[in-house]
């Protein structure tokens, strides 16, 4: 790969056919993921939308490009419009047309703009940011496939962080992408109205049993955990349901490197 300098977009190669896009100049420390197939390309999800995102895929690939998205919250759908396949799962079809109900556009535009470190781009103006919305070219359920050529993906329903949240298992590379179920540095999350803490540790379990990993990569902060890390979510299962705290208002509940807020 050749060297991509960006002025906002952090491209790390995380092997010769997959590539990690991260955006650390904001407070989010988003990573998108392209993962390149022999006929067309998979993009998980599509960043913060601060900055256009397809320019750093144009010089990755010239391959056809799938969105994958893990979930439709704003930092994950920032560039959904630059791409013409878009897939989400069945339960966040709806929010993708339409937003999701309860959560003010004034408050998406106090979180986009805070706590920036890099210069964004002059295009970038946060008093009318506005997340995506459209029709997903297709919906996925728990189980479907996804075949880029000589690279098969599998979509994991993982709801909790939201209804149609998703992860995707790399049968090919045995990489697993987490989205937001699971990520260090920050609390993960299920205490907003739209969230179910119930739902996040049962897929926190779900995930907790995948063997053969050879790396997890979450859509936040550090990049990249090693599969050690699942008995540790394990582990946090049993802790939570055994202190009887899995409902909102139960706080922060920290582990070794995790920690989970309801």
């Amino acid at each position: 790969m050749k060297k991509i300098n960006d002025s906002w977009f952090t491209v790390e190669s995380i092997d010769e056919k997959t590539f990690a896009i991260s955006e650390y100049g904001h407070w989010e420390k988003v990573h998108s993921y392209l993962l390149l197939g022999t006929e067309r390309a998979a993009l998980i999800d599509t960043g913060l939308g601060i900055d256009n995102i397809k320019r750093i895929t144009d010089q990755l690939t010239n391959l056809p490009i799938i969105v994958i998205t893990t979930h439709v919250h704003w930092d994950h759908i920032g560039s959904h419009q630059e791409f013409g396949t878009i897939v989400v799962h069945h339960e966040e079809a709806s929010w993708l047309e339409e937003g999701i109900k309860g959560l003010s556009i004034d408050q998406i535009r106090k979180d986009v703009a805070r706590d920036i470190t890099k210069q964004p781009p002059v295009t970038f103006n946060p008093s009318t940011y506005t997340p995506y919305q459209g029709k997903a070219s297709e919906v996925v359920s728990d189980g479907d496939l996804i075949d880029l050529g000589e690279r098969i993906l599998t979509i994991l329903h993982t709801p909790g962080h939201s209804p149609g949240h998703i992860c995707v298992l790399d049968n090919t590379y045995n990489y697993l992408f987490t989205g937001d179920l699971l990520y260090t540095g920050t609390p993960i999350y299920a205490h907003y109205p739209t969230t179910s803490p119930e739902n996040l540790v049962h897929s926190l379990e779900k995930i907790s049993y995948l063997e053969g990993l050879q790396r997890i990569f979450g859509s936040h902060n550090e990049l990249g955990m090693d599969p050690s890390i699942l008995l540790e979510v394990m582990e946090a299962v049993y802790t939570l349901r055994n202190k009887d705290v899995i409902r909102h208002g139960t706080g922060i509940h920290k582990f070794q490197t995790i920690s989970i807020q309801f």
